[in-house]
């Protein structure tokens, strides 16, 4: 029998929760390491404030972002598997803060957009792709470039993007200047606004 993979919230309300992954062939975890440093860096900011998961996975980031006083938390996942890990996930912290969407997050972040200037809020965008490296994912940075270029700047707090440290994201991304990097061995944390 395979041995369920998991992790667990690292601080806030949810604290120690433990949370499923799915098949590591589909996604990779943020690294408990670099979540504590995302969340070191964002601290209060985020309180009452909306979280955007655009490649979701488990939905680990986003669920800390809850975890540590987020209001509101969207998340975008197209793997079947992935996305059911991810509602379970939801539904095992806070199932009523938690928006979820299924389908490819190139065109589903245009309904959390949407969402968003329907209420007149902001949110931190948050960016995980899958890494280069993984076969059919070789442009997937420029694709993540050319996104993040795209969304109006009155539903953005932030924009961050985790990224093989080996690629180097651009200082401007459209209207978005990068004011932070932190590199954590094979990832990096990119932050614009």
């Amino acid at each position: 029998m395979k041995k369920e993979l998991t992790t667990r919230i690292i601080g806030g309300k949810f604290k120690g929760k433990k949370l499923k992954l799915p098949n590591k062939e589909v996604t990779r975890s943020s690294k408990s390491i670099l979540k504590e440093a995302l969340f070191n860096i964002l601290q209060f900011d985020i309180v009452d404030k909306n979280f955007v998961e655009v490649f979701g996975g488990s939905g680990s980031v986003g669920l800390e972002a809850l975890s540590r006083g987020a209001k509101r938390v969207y998340f975008i996942e197209r793997d079947k598997n992935s996305y059911e890990v991810l509602r379970q996930n939801a539904r095992s912290c806070d199932k009523d803060a938690c928006i979820l969407y299924y389908g490819d997050a190139f065109e589903k972040l245009w309904d959390v957009i949407e969402d968003l200037k329907h209420r007149h809020e902001k949110a931190y965008f948050y960016f995980d792709p899958p890494f280069s490296i993984r076969e059919g994912y070789e442009d997937i940075y420029k694709q993540v470039e050319q996104m993040i270029k795209k969304i109006p700047k009155e539903v953005v707090e932030s924009i961050i993007v985790e990224h093989m440290s080996s690629y180097e994201f651009p200082e401007r991304l459209g209207g978005y200047e990068r004011f932070k990097k932190r590199k954590f061995g094979k990832s990096t944390l990119s932050f614009y606004r």
